[in-house]
């Protein structure tokens, strides 16, 4: 596995094609004296195959910026360029297809059926786009092996450990092989040895699929293991740059 702050190389050409651009994006909440600026004049551009933390304290607009990335959440102003479509244009079904079809979640919480075998957990997006079941099964097996967890396929959540259940969210955004994967603190509810073995599976995944990675993160340690480090303050994007420039 590579180590964190040494994850660059072929699989972030320096010119790879723009995933996403944000052009002087605002996000506003209330007027006048109530008025906030969760993202206040953001421009951005993140390239194929990038691995991004987005970092800051809290309310800095980190999640705020996430949020819109992953097409959650609209600004107030501004552009917004996913893949060569500017998202401002599109109505919600086709930002839910935007989502479905190039997005992959991965979340703090694992958000996995309680009852339920890792295996239909990680078929469920495939039954959202009406993939049959034998294609599913397949599919979904491939994902778990991504994530070194074919041998676990019928256990329950209940059955698995923290960090094999976050696999198996991790197995769950990958299945419909999406080109983008966002991830808000993917770490957060694991221990510190736990929280390693999971980054070092999405560089893995990252190095394998070339896939972009964009990593909502409030930990150093986590960040680093991230090709280049966005940071907010005061929903401003003040650092950008590799982890070892931006991280204190």
């Amino acid at each position: 596995m590579t180590e964190p702050g040494n994850v660059g190389g072929s699989a972030t050409p320096q010119f790879a094609p723009s995933v996403v651009e944000m052009r002087d994006i605002y996000k506003i909440y209330g007027s006048g004296a109530t008025e906030v600026r969760a993202l206040d004049g953001v421009s951005l551009n993140i390239r194929a195959g990038e691995f991004v933390a987005i970092m800051g304290p809290s309310g800095s607009g980190k999640s705020t910026c996430m949020n819109i990335l992953g097409c959650l959440d609209v600004p107030t102003s501004g552009e917004y360029w996913f893949r060569g479509v500017e998202v401002g244009g599109l109505d919600r079904d086709e930002l839910a297809l935007l989502r479905r079809n190039f997005m992959g979640f991965v979340f703090q919480s694992f958000n996995l059926l309680p009852r339920t075998s890792a295996l239909s957990n990680v078929e469920l997006p495939l039954i959202y786009e009406g993939v049959r079941p034998a294609r599913r099964h397949e599919l979904a097996m491939k994902a778990l092996k991504t994530v070194g967890l074919v041998d676990r396929a019928h256990a329950t959540s209940a059955q698995l450990s923290g960090g094999q259940q976050q696999r198996v969210a991790i197995a769950r955004a990958l299945v419909t092989e999406p080109p983008v994967l966002l991830a808000d603190e993917p770490t957060g509810n694991l221990d510190t040895a736990m929280a390693g073995e999971i980054m070092k599976e999405l560089v893995s995944i990252r190095e394998q699929r070339g896939i972009t990675i964009l990593m909502v993160t409030h930990e150093p340690d986590i960040a680093r293991y991230a090709d280049r480090v966005l940071f907010f303050t005061d929903g401003k994007l003040i650092r950008d740059g590799a982890p070892a420039e931006v991280i204190p």
